[in-house]
C-alpha cells in the first residue's frame, strides 16, 4: 500500500480556521467602525415608514415629436428633478422612472408639499446669460479702507469655449466692499458691453441680442439696481436655501444672481445679465472624447434661430475681458458651467476644459434636456403618513421575531449543542446586514421600506437552511461510523456544493426581480440578494471554521448526549471494516490455499 504524499490534507480540509475567523472579525469591526464614524447608525427609512409625499408625473411630448419620450430623456429628467428636490434641502428624496412614461418622486416628511410640487412638476428652465461679475460663494465682507478694491475673486475652474482649440482662462478679477458696489452699479447701468459690463439691465425680449453701443431705451431704475446689488453682495452660496431661492421669480429678460459649484463643496456666485439664448434654441448637445487632443469635450448644435442669437452674443463677449467674456449656462437658477468665449460662433460650439467622461456627458445631457419637447403633468399627489407605515413595520418586526423564535426553538430541540453554532451564525449575519444597510443609506441612497423588511425576514429561513444542510451532512458521516473530526471535513465539500447552488438560485431570483420591477418591490429584491450573499460569507468564514474548532473539543468530539452529535442517538454503524482489519492483523498471515 502506497504511503500518502507528505503535506496532503483530506478533501475539504481546513488547516487554519483561525484565519477565516480573523478575516470576518476584521470586516465586522471595520464596517461597524465606519458606521459610527459616518454618523449614520440607523438605516435610512423609506417614505412608507418615515411618511411624506409621493408625486407621480407623466411625460408628454409635443405634437409630431412623440419619440422624445424615450429612456435617455426620461433618465435625464430624473437627474434634473433630483437637482430640484435637493435644492429644497431634501437629500432623502427618491426619484425614479416607472414604466416608459411615468416618474415617481417620493419626498419624506418635513418638506413643503406645495413647493415640492412646483419644483418637480414644471419643465426645466435652461438659459444662456452673459456674466457681469463673479466672486467667491460666501457673502461679501464688510467694507473697510484696507480691503477696498483688493482682489478676492475665485476663478471658476470651468471649461473654456472656443471654435477649435482650448485656451487657458485667466483669473477672475473681483472687488469687495465699497469697490464691489461701484463695480456692480457700473455693470448694471452700462448701456453696452464694456470691460465693466457685458449686458444692460434694460428689460428686453428673451433671446434677442442688442447691438453693441446701442443705449438702453429705458435705463434700469436706481431702486432696482440697488436691490440687485444688495442681493448679490449678501448672497451666500454656501447656504442650500439661499442657493435654491437665488434666481426664483426672475424673468429671463431681467438680470439676476445665481450660484455655481466649481468643485464639490466649492461655490461661486454670479451676477448675470438678461438671457440671450434659451434652452430650446439648442438642437443637440453631447459629451464626447476628442481623439486628437485626448480630452473630453461638449459639443453643441443650435437651431436656425438659436444660431443667430448665439452668434450675436458670442460676437459681443469675445472682445471683452474676463469675466465679461463669459456666458453662464443656467439650469433652474443654478450655473452649471460658465465658459469663456474666444471667438464669434454661430451654428455650433464646443466647450472644452477640465472635463472627465462623466462630467462631459452630464453637461451634454443637461444642455440637451433644455431642447427637449418634453413636459410633465402631475397625475397624482399622495400624502403618506408615518403612522400607517409604523404600524405595519411593528407588525412585520413582531412576525419576524416570532419566526426567528420558532427557528431557534426548532434548532435547540433538534440539534441541541449544534444550535449554538447556528444562533451565533444568525447573529453575525444579522449584524452584518444591519451595518451594511445603515452604510448604504448615505452611500447609494438605499432606503429601508416595508418590502425590504420582508426580504430580511425571508432571509432568516435561507440562512438557517444553509446551517441545516451542513449539520445533516455531518450527521450522515457519523452514521457511517466515522468520528467527528473527519466527518466535519468530509461533509463540507458536499454541503458546500449544495449551499452554493441553493444560494445561487435565490440570488438569481432576487436579481431578476430587481431588474424587471420598479418602486418598492426593488427594495425586497435588493434585501433578499444582499442577505443571500451574506449567507455565503457567514457560512464560509464563520460557520465552517467554528465547526472545525468545536470538533476538537471533548464535548462535541466525544459525542456528548447534548451535543447533537451522539452516535447512539444517530444510529451510527459500528466501524466493521476497521474491526475486521484489526482481527486479521492479530491472527497473522493467512495461507492463500486456506483462503
Amino acid at each position: 500500500m502506497a504511503a500518502p504524499k507528505k503535506g496532503r490534507r483530506p478533501a475539504g480540509g481546513q488547516s487554519r480556521p483561525g484565519r477565516a475567523l480573523a478575516l470576518i472579525l476584521i470586516a465586522m469591526v471595520a464596517l461597524t467602525g465606519g458606521m459610527f464614524w459616518s454618523g449614520h447608525t440607523t438605516p435610512r427609512l423609506g417614505i412608507d415608514l418615515a411618511g411624506g409625499t409621493s408625486i407621480t408625473l407623466k411625460a408628454k411630448a409635443e405634437p409630431g415629436q412623440e419619440s422624445a419620450v424615450n429612456e435617455t430623456n426620461m433618465n435625464t429628467a430624473v437627474g434634473i428633478i433630483e437637482r430640484r428636490v435637493n435644492g429644497l434641502g431634501v437629500s432623502e428624496a427618491e426619484v425614479q422612472t416607472q414604466g416608459k412614461e411615468n416618474i415617481i418622486v417620493n419626498i419624506p416628511r418635513g418638506t413643503n408639499e406645495k413647493q415640492a410640487r412646483e419644483q418637480v412638476g414644471t419643465t426645466a428652465q435652461l438659459y444662456f446669460r452673459p456674466v457681469l461679475a463673479v466672486t467667491n460663494g460666501g457673502p461679501a465682507p464688510a467694507p473697510s479702507a484696507s480691503s477696498s478694491g483688493s482682489p478676492s475673486g475665485t476663478p471658476k475652474p470651468s471649461a473654456s469655449t472656443s471654435g477649435s482649440s482650448v485656451g487657458e482662462k485667466p483669473a477672475t478679477p473681483s472687488a469687495t466692499g465699497s469697490a464691489q458696489g461701484r463695480a456692480l452699479t457700473e455693470a448694471l447701468k452700462a448701456p453696452s458691453p464694456t470691460p465693466t459690463g457685458s449686458a444692460s439691465g434694460t428689460p428686453k425680449a428673451s433671446g434677442t441680442p442688442k447691438a453693441s453701443g446701442t443705449p438702453s431705451a429705458t435705463p434700469t431704475p436706481d431702486a432696482a439696481t440697488a436691490a440687485l446689488q444688495e442681493k448679490y453682495t449678501s448672497l451666500n452660496c454656501l447656504d442650500p436655501k439661499q442657493r435654491s431661492a437665488a434666481g426664483q421669480g426672475v424673468k429671463p429678460t431681467e438680470p439676476t444672481v445665481a450660484c455655481g459649484e466649481d468643485a464639490p463643496g466649492v461655490w461661486s456666485k454670479y451676477l448675470l445679465g438678461p438671457a440671450e439664448v434659451e434652452g430650446r434654441d439648442v438642437d443637440d448637445a453631447k459629451g464626447q472624447l476628442d481623439q486628437q487632443r485626448g480630452m473630453w469635450i461638449v459639443t453643441m448644435d443650435f437651431t436656425d434661430a438659436g444660431s443667430k442669437k448665439f452668434q450675436a452674443i458670442t460676437g459681443k463677449l469675445s472682445s471683452q475681458a474676463d469675466p465679461q467674456n463669459r456666458f453662464a449656462i443656467v439650469l433652474d437658477g443654478e450655473v452649471v458651467s460658465a465658459p469663456s468665449v474666444r471667438q464669434t460662433l454661430s451654428a455650433s460650439a464646443e466647450i472644452s476644459g477640465n472635463f472627465n467622461q462623466q462630467s462631459a456627458q452630464d453637461l451634454g445631457n443637461i444642455l440637451s434636456y433644455g431642447a427637449l419637447p418634453l413636459t410633465f403633468e402631475t397625475q397624482s399627489v399622495d400624502t403618506v403618513t408615518a403612522a400607517l407605515g409604523g404600524d405595519q413595520l411593528e407588525a412585520g418586526l413582531i412576525a419576524g421575531a416570532i419566526g426567528l423564535g420558532l427557528v431557534i426553538i426548532y434548532l435547540v430541540a433538534y440539534y441541541r449543542g449544534l444550535s449554538l453554532i447556528a444562533i451565533l451564525s444568525l447573529g453575525v449575519s444579522a449584524l452584518l446586514t444591519y451595518v451594511i444597510m445603515a452604510l448604504l443609506g448615505p452611500a447609494i441612497g438605499f432606503a429601508l421600506n416595508l418590502p425590504a423588511v420582508c426580504g430580511a425576514i425571508v432571509a432568516i429561513g435561507i440562512t438557517a437552511d444553509s446551517f441545516i444542510v451542513y449539520f445533516e451532512r455531518i450527521r450522515d458521516e457519523l452514521r457511517e461510523g466515522r468520528t467527528l473530526r473527519p466527518a466535519v471535513e468530509r461533509a463540507w465539500p458536499r454541503a458546500r456544493r449544495t449551499i452554493l447552488v441553493s444560494d445561487f438560485v435565490s440570488f438569481l431570483a432576487a436579481a431578476v426581480l430587481f431588474i424587471v420591477t420598479v418602486g418598492k418591490v426593488q427594495g425586497f429584491a435588493f434585501t433578499l440578494g444582499l442577505t443571500t450573499l451574506l449567507d455565503v460569507v457567514v457560512v464560509f468564514l464563520f460557520t465552517k471554521p467554528v465547526m472545525t474548532l468545536l470538533a476538537r473539543t471533548k464535548f462535541f468530539g466525544e459525542g456528548h448526549a447534548w451535543s447533537g452529535l451522539d452516535p447512539k442517538r444517530l444510529g451510527a454503524k459500528p466501524p466493521l471494516r476497521r474491526t475486521r482489519r484489526a482481527n486479521a492483523s492479530a491472527a497473522g498471515p493467512v495461507d492463500p490455499k486456506e483462503a
